[in-house]
């Protein structure tokens, strides 16, 4: 093969990269191609300015990796299809790589190209590709538990090499990578998360399985979300480097990662649909939305995962989880409204782990206790028990003692009072889904 071309979409690192090392290993010449489409700015789910701006950096940093083997980054901005067509077309390519996905949106475009090119899909945005382990008499696991132990029998693999060398086309030179306009909370690319897994994991990966990591104040998750989300790290990689060094706590957040991929791909309609109604009559409730989106609900630990969620897009997996719900259960609103608000501002934002994870929460999904509720007092007196996280983003509180912290009334008079009384929130969202 003369010419090929490798396709990025969310795999964006030369390291264990099984398209980028396919199209190097058979071809003499490879273009690599990033086709930026504003087209995802237009699903219901919108387009986060702070996720673009990582995105653009993660591209920068891969253009710069490919530089030093020899190569380019080619980055076009259009229709995916389109574009990827017209460029082999430029440089006489006849196969393009790609490394699969599983979203809609992604299904739908390797479908597209498939028609029109002689398109090679791997396998390299997850430790185990969704559909590989399936149960008997179905295709695909609905409960986390017999997923994860299918999953752990199948042997991750050994991540591919890097190639040495990549030769550009005759001709081929491309420009420098769009620079965003807007500064990401973190810096994006693969550079900079190889360096954050290896400290991490150094550093943090041993007191993982102890809870220590659900201590708001700590700060001590790996904060590798976003990487993974863009491929700038592989999970398979790292994968197989937590194994080694005896993470099974922090490799089954890695299974959980696959799990909803897996869902996604077998049931693509629960990107809006509900994996299992339960009859809900969610409320119309545009002042307790805005008030849950701005932070300002008078439950301090909510208000303070909303307000880091807006500053950093990020917020830990816990406070997510009292977040949500809240919205769902407390103020009765529709998860799709969460999961959209989620989806504007979160660095990670990815269609599976977003929509599994509101799901679970709401009840519709895949969680054994679909009627599970929160108690963000409870849980703000259990996961900050002095306070540290509720004040480095609620300002209004950082005088109130540890004591006062969960319910501080009179002790911050510019802090606003509960939105909603949580006993009575539960009895009525019991009585909506028909519980008594």
């Amino acid at each position: 093969m003369q010419v090929a071309v490798v396709l990025f979409t969310r795999d964006l690192r030369v390291h264990d990269n099984p398209a980028l090392a396919a199209a190097v290993e058979e071809a003499e010449t490879v273009l690599p191609l990033f086709v930026l489409d504003d087209g995802i700015g237009r699903t219901r789910y919108g387009a986060a300015e702070n996720r673009r701006a990582f995105l653009l950096e993660a591209l920068a940093d891969l253009d710069l990796s490919l530089r030093s083997l020899g190569g380019a980054l080619d980055v076009r901005r259009g229709e995916v299809v389109t574009e990827t067509v017209r460029a082999m077309r430029e440089v006489g390519a006849v196969t393009v790589f790609a490394n699969t996905d599983v979203s809609p949106y992604a299904i739908a475009r390797e479908r597209r190209l498939g028609a029109e090119v002689d398109l090679r899909l791997l396998d390299g945005n997850f430790v185990v590709p969704a559909g590989e382990v399936t149960p008997m008499g179905n295709d695909y696991y609905q409960v986390f538990s017999p997923y994860h132990r299918a999953w752990s029998q199948v042997p991750p693999g050994l991540p591919v090499a890097t190639p040495a060398v990549i030769r550009l086309p005759p001709g081929v030179e491309p420009g420098p990578v769009p620079v965003s306009r807007v500064v990401a909370p973190v810096r994006g690319g693969e550079s900079t998360g190889i360096e954050r897994a290896g400290s991490w994991l150094r550093t943090h990966l041993d007191g993982y399985g102890s809870g220590g990591h659900d201590a708001l104040a700590a700060d001590t998750t790996s904060r590798l979300s976003p990487y993974l989300h863009f491929g700038c790290v592989s999970p398979r990689s790292l994968a197989v480097r937590a194994q080694e060094q005896g993470g099974d706590a922090f490799v089954r957040q890695l299974c959980w990662r696959d799990f909803y991929a897996q869902i996604l791909f077998a049931r693509p309609g629960t990107q809006v649909d509900d994996m299992r109604p339960r009859g809900d009559r969610w409320l119309d409730d545009p002042e307790g939305l805005a008030a849950w989106k701005e932070g300002m609900t008078g439950y301090p630990l909510v208000d303070a995962g909303m307000r880091q969620l807006r500053q950093e897009g990020w917020m830990h997996n816990r406070a997510r989880m009292v977040t949500a719900s809240f919205l769902v259960k407390d103020l009765g609103i529709d998860w799709r409204e969460g999961a959209r608000h989620f989806f504007d501002l979160l660095l990670d934002g990815d269609v599976a782990q977003n929509i599994g994870n509101w799901q679970w929460v709401a009840g519709t999904g895949v969680d054994t206790r679909p009627n599970r509720i929160y108690n963000p007092t409870a849980q703000l007196r259990k996961l900050d028990p002095e306070g540290g996280y509720v004040r480095r983003y609620v300002p209004e509180l950082a005088d109130v003692p540890a004591r006062a912290i969960a319910e501080p009334g009179l002790l911050a008079p510019s802090y606003p009072g509960p939105i909603v009384d949580h006993s009575l929130a539960v009895e009525a969202f019991r009585r909506r889904r028909g519980l008594g």
